[in-house]
């Protein structure tokens, strides 16, 4: 069962109909998403743009480590989540419709995560430590790179999309 399956009602069933094919007490793993409620969610957050931004995030620090980039970074910026596309959607309306529910608490969460060691690679880097910047860019800020991107990769599957 995925992260957001929580998000979805799941499929009423008779338990004596012959159309039932699994058991009543396994019916989590068939959940079907109300098409108007997801319908509404994808046109509040556009999900392929939000993980193709995190990945963009990852590859400009890592050229910034690598010294392949003149780009200033401001790790005082970097560390709000709250400033980018994802994390205006996760305060706001995500927050709104879906943050009763622990995924999204998750989700907020590494989001937040992810932009505290993305300044930590920055400030690193500019205070003159390569190496430390390169090595928490390559555990810490990856890490919590993939735990969003499989969040949100897992949220849009169970949209259908």
């Amino acid at each position: 069962m995925g992260f957001f399956s929580r998000f979805f009602r799941m499929r009423e069933q008779d338990a004596a109909s012959p159309e039932t094919t699994w058991a009543v007490e396994d019916n989590g793993s068939e959940l079907v998403l109300d098409e108007e409620y997801a319908a509404m969610l994808m046109t509040e957050i556009d999900i392929d743009a939000a993980i193709a931004s995190h990945e963009r995030w990852r590859l400009q620090l890592q050229d910034m480590v690598n010294g392949r980039s003149e780009e200033v970074m401001h790790p005082d910026r970097i560390c709000q989540d709250d400033r980018c596309d994802l994390g205006r959607w996760l305060n706001g309306a995500g927050r709104a419709r879906l943050g009763h529910y622990p995924a999204f608490e998750m989700l907020e969460a590494r989001h937040r995560y992810f932009h505290q060691q993305a300044a930590a690679v920055v400030t690193s880097f500019q205070a003159g430590d390569q190496a430390t910047a390169a090595q928490l860019l390559d555990s810490r800020c990856r890490h919590a790179s993939n735990q969003v991107l499989l969040l949100l990769q897992e949220l849009k599957r169970g949209l259908g999309r």
